[in-house]
């Protein structure tokens, strides 16, 4: 059995041979090729297609449980966030809850292709040790045919967010999908994640057949998909969003998640507004009004329009008194013995000793 890392019919994820580059090269994602909903059936690109009416209900019903999970927690209180506690802690849940509205979408769309078998649970792969020397000391081309026990010894595991297996292809795709790849940046986070999903192919036409029903494939194919659909890179394995249609195999796959992604957005950000107005509002209920405002007694009024006071008189009161801390250090200046020696102690902090 040959495992192969790319090879689909109408695009290429992170392919293992040599001829990669002349594949991707002749490879053509425009906007007409995606496009595909309005398009009689001669000139689509794909025999499933998959249209947002059909599916608005289920796509709406995923929206709704995202935003509930994400309203549903209770902020920690936090000094420097202070009212606007609830806005980050907004924020922070959308960057999770996206990615798993991502996951779940691409689930249900997948079920408009009867030969797609999504994978979602116990989707746990070890990173078998043998695997992962491969793959780091290796070009990833020369390991071609090569396939791993997957209860060979590991070092931990890699839990991708979906498995799709194309029955009528026997092909596999390991997808990892992300909210957006500009978190990442030219960190090496991005090439660790690549570094195990492919340790990860190396062992899951094995792992498929022992743990899921004696399901078999020759080809598997790993892709991160980039939810914000910025260029992509099908050499490296990054995919964009838009491009989804060919791995699926499916027409109008994209447009449907583009469609859940602004809808989402939109939820999204009436939240956030409602939150900042709150924030907002006690705010101004905490600031008392100008002409009520209180005056701490000890601090001096601010004039913000300039002084009333003649240069002479603020002159007259910024000088220091007699005694008023001030202090001539030109009685130093003769000191010229050397200061006794003294010993020092490091360690780690401790409590001082109470006297």
């Amino acid at each position: 059995m040959t495992t192969f890392t790319s090879m689909t019919p109408t695009g290429e994820v992170l392919r293992s041979t040599a001829a990669a580059a002349s594949v991707f090269s002749h490879r053509s994602f425009g906007t007409g090729a995606r496009n595909g909903i309005g398009e009689p059936p001669a000139l689509r690109r794909h025999p499933h297609i998959v249209r947002f009416h059909d599916v608005e209900a289920d796509l709406d019903l995923l929206i709704d449980r995202a935003i509930a999970a994400i309203v549903d927690g209770e902020p920690v209180e936090d000094e420097i966030l202070g009212h606007y506690v609830h806005i980050a802690s907004l924020v922070r849940a959308v960057s999770f809850r996206e990615g798993k509205l991502l996951e779940q979408a691409v689930e249900r769309l997948a079920k408009a292709n009867p030969n797609i078998v999504v994978l979602t649970q116990s989707l746990k792969l070890p990173l078998v040790k043998a695997a992962l020397e491969a793959v780091s000391g290796n070009d990833w081309s020369s390991l071609d045919g090569i396939k791993l026990d997957c209860e060979a010894p590991a070092k931990g595991s890699y839990t991708p967010d979906l498995i799709l297996v194309n029955r009528a292809r026997h092909t596999a795709y390991i997808l990892d999908l992300k909210r957006s790849l500009a978190s990442y940046g030219d960190t090496s986070r991005l090439e660790e994640l690549k570094l195990k999903m492919m340790a990860s192919a190396m062992v899951l036409p094995d792992w498929l057949y022992k743990h899921h029903k004696r399901l078999m494939v020759d080809t598997v194919e790993v892709a991160i998909v980039d939810g914000a659909s910025r260029p992509s890179d099908h050499a490296t394995g990054i995919w964009a969003l838009s491009e989804i249609d060919d791995l699926l195999e499916i027409d109008g796959v994209a447009a449907c998640m583009a469609e859940l992604r602004l809808r989402f957005g939109h939820r999204i950000q009436q939240l956030l507004e409602a939150q900042a107005r709150k924030a907002l509002g006690i705010m101004a209920a905490v600031v008392p009004d100008a002409g009520s405002a209180s005056i701490m007694p000890g601090k001096p009024l601010i004039a913000l329009n300039g002084s009333s006071r003649a240069y002479e008189e603020e002159q007259a009161m910024a000088a220091p008194d007699e005694d008023d801390g001030h202090y001539d250090l030109g009685c130093f200046d003769d000191q010229d013995d050397e200061p006794e020696p003294v010993r020092i102690r490091v360690g780690f902090a401790r409590r001082p000793r109470q006297h």
